[in-house]
């Protein structure tokens, strides 16, 4: 399919292809062109300029036309932490929250991840990929073209790998570009409440290999925290998967400090995501590494928990990505619009750094930044056409409202209706 899109009031996010991330005061800069156009060709951007430089297209033939006159142009939401693969709402939690309960306790009595897991080992995999690609439909629609979807709600050979299986179908079968995580250490089962240990080395030591074997993980990851995993825990985790080939994103830093910021950044992990509790040690630590810090405010929102300090981590000289942390316990929706709306009015950040945030930086957080995330020649066309605006602000101004009138992933526009 070939596209030509014309009269764009600004097309953002032209960034050079050989930036991979922006950082510190330069994620204020986000390029644009005024008055453009853009076209596609096989699935990639073909090429973009101005309209006042415009001088026609060679082979007019099976054209689609688009006449953007007054809407921006974006590259599309990449969101690097999900957990879009699950059975079910957690909705009876949602009202133990609202009288009073807290997360922890709701673990305590049963509910969390351990309920998930739960729901999850009664539903076939057909059941799991069938709900999983209705919900990336509707993220899709709302500008996503990139997701990264974690197990973990598995917490046994069987239902991890089913989980993992599901990913893989999914990548196969959905136009979104998906990267898989192997969510090893998410949540510790009743049965093995006084032998953490015994649990760290089935799925480090029997697991792992099996996932490794099929191709099924590109990343791993633990949630490292007081009450879940240690440090130690986490390191054997991540100590393995290197020597597997396989790189690690960690949950770290959501309720608690206990040094998984400093080990994964010295084991090169290609993101450390919460970060809701940072100190300045811990900046200091990521500074001197090349791991991406994710704010995640849509379950600090869900929580009532403190925000991923952003400003003090973007003005310390760090980049910064977001994602939505879609799972049915503390962050039920995927929506990136509302999560970036939140990110400016929560996290005191700009426009610009938002769309950086969650476009090229999160590409780099899951590792497709060479594909996505930018709009430049030969990168996917996967970005989003928005609805008249006045200005960038309103995107994220007019929070809980569609602004974004079509998408188009891999070349393709997306059916606004399809689900």
């Amino acid at each position: 399919m070939k596209i030509f899109i014309k009269n764009i009031k600004s097309l953002y996010g032209t960034h050079s292809q050989d930036v991979s991330l922006v950082k510190g005061a330069n994620m204020k800069a986000l390029p644009c062109l005024e008055n453009a156009w853009l076209a596609v060709e096989n699935e990639t951007i073909a090429a973009f300029g101005s309209m006042e430089d415009f001088e026609g297209i060679e082979d007019w033939r099976d054209l689609t036309i688009i006449d953007a006159a007054g809407k921006f142009v974006l590259p599309g939401w990449c969101d690097s932490h999900t957990h879009t693969v699950f059975a079910a709402s957690r909705a009876e939690e949602f009202e133990d929250r609202l009288n009073g309960l807290s997360y922890e306790e709701i673990a305590n009595r049963g509910g969390g991840i351990l309920n998930s897991a739960k729901k999850l080992a009664s539903m076939s995999e057909e059941e799991l990929f069938r709900s999983a690609f209705e919900r990336l439909n509707g993220m899709m629609q709302q500008g996503t073209v990139a997701v990264e979807i974690k197990s973990g709600y598995g917490l046994d050979e069987e239902n991890e790998l089913k989980m993992l299986r599901v990913i893989k179908r999914l990548k196969d079968e959905h136009p979104i570009e998906i990267k898989s995580t192997f969510l090893a250490l998410h949540a510790i089962p009743i049965e093995y409440k006084e032998r953490v240990n015994e649990f760290v080395a089935l799925m480090v030591n029997e697991i792992l290999p099996k996932v490794a074997a099929e191709g099924l993980a590109d990343f791993v990851d633990a949630f490292c925290e007081e009450g879940y995993f240690s440090v130690d825990q986490m390191n054997q985790l991540i100590d393995a998967a290197q020597v597997l080939g396989i790189p690690a994103k960690v949950h770290v830093n959501q309720f608690n400090i206990i040094g998984g910021v400093e080990a994964a950044v010295k084991r090169n992990a290609r993101s450390v995501d919460h970060l809701e509790e940072l100190s300045d040690y811990d900046l200091q630590v990521l500074l001197a590494g090349n791991t991406m810090p994710v704010a995640l405010p849509s379950c600090s929102f869900f929580l009532r928990i403190p925000y991923t300090p952003a400003r003090k981590i973007i003005d310390a000289g760090l980049p910064l990505a977001l994602a939505t942390d879609f799972n049915p316990g503390s962050s039920p929706s995927g929506n990136m619009n509302f999560v970036n709306s939140l990110a400016c009015i929560q996290q005191r950040m700009l426009p610009n750094e938002v769309v950086n945030a969650a476009t090229l930086n999160g590409a780099f957080a899951m590792n497709v930044q060479d594909v996505l995330g930018s709009i430049a020649v030969g990168k996917k066309a996967s970005f989003f056409i928005t609805k008249p605006l006045n200005s960038l602000a309103e995107l994220f101004y007019y929070f809980g409202e569609n602004n974004i009138d079509q998408v188009v992933v891999n070349g393709n526009l997306v059916d606004s209706k399809a689900n």
